[in-house]
């Protein structure tokens, strides 16, 4: 995979493409193929290359397929070959990205999207989200609380600090989660309106053994301080779950 993503990197065009969704995420081909000197094939094969090394997922929302930039592979990568080299203090001044300008106008669309394989059934995986004992050990060491029934709260805790709450608004175990999100003790965010989250879990269609887990940021028009913080968090997140149930491990920055 490490492989695919370099192969995917090297290209110019390709590292364009993901500017362009940096500068912008949820773009359509049209609104893709605009800013190239390409051909409508060109861009959709190297769109195709992108995705197939994770970089980016899509979407379809009606008749229009939305593209996304998926950051996840992007801080495995980094993880791998950038941080453990670094000295903490670069490591404390340099970030995966650049705060993203949110688009306000982007309708019913999901906003961002991040994705990853995981060596484990879709019930490992829903475990992992809902026991306290487990997402203490990759959600920046924060316990998940809550009766798992929709309409019922969730709230988010280390130690003794309430750091998010929201409502459960839809489940099915263990295919799908849809909560609202409300930062609690987050500079910023005191005048953000809930935003939503939604966790999309399902068996790889070609990989036995392995699950998709998609989570997607969205309904954060009034909640824009919420969205920065999430959108460099949540790849975070989804790595820590990855590398807990794979091996037991935590990452060492949770």
């Amino acid at each position: 995979m490490e492989n695919d993503i370099f192969k995917a990197l090297a290209d110019p065009n390709r590292r364009k493409l993901l500017d362009l969704l940096h500068a912008s995420n949820g773009r359509t081909l049209n609104d893709l193929c605009a800013p190239l000197d390409m051909s409508r094939f060109g861009v959709m094969k190297h769109l195709n290359i992108l995705k197939e090394a994770g970089l980016i997922t899509t979407r379809k929302a009606g008749r229009e397929k939305f593209h996304y930039l998926n950051a996840v592979p992007i801080r495995q990568i980094y993880e791998r070959w950038v941080s453990k080299y670094a000295e903490p203090w670069v490591i404390g001044l340099t970030s995966l990205q650049n705060e993203l300008e949110v688009e306000t106008n982007m309708g019913n669309k999901p906003c961002h999207v991040n994705r990853i394989a995981i060596k484990a059934t879709p019930e490992l995986v829903w475990q992992a989200l809902t026991d306290p004992a487990k997402t203490s050990k990759f959600w920046f060491n924060c316990a998940i609380r809550s009766t798992w029934e929709i309409d019922a709260p969730f709230e988010l805790w280390n130690g003794e600090e309430k750091k998010a709450e929201g409502i459960i608004l839809d489940m099915d175990p263990p295919k799908r989660l849809m909560m609202s999100w409300r930062f609690i003790l987050f500079p910023g965010t005191e005048s953000d309106a809930p935003s939503r989250i939604t966790w999309e879990i399902s068996p790889h269609a070609e990989l036995h053994g392995v699950t998709l887990v998609t989570v997607i940021h969205d309904e954060f028009e009034q909640a824009i301080s919420t969205a920065k913080i999430l959108e460099n968090g949540l790849p975070i997140v989804l790595s820590g779950m990855k590398t807990l149930l794979e091996t037991g491990e935590m990452l060492a920055s949770n």
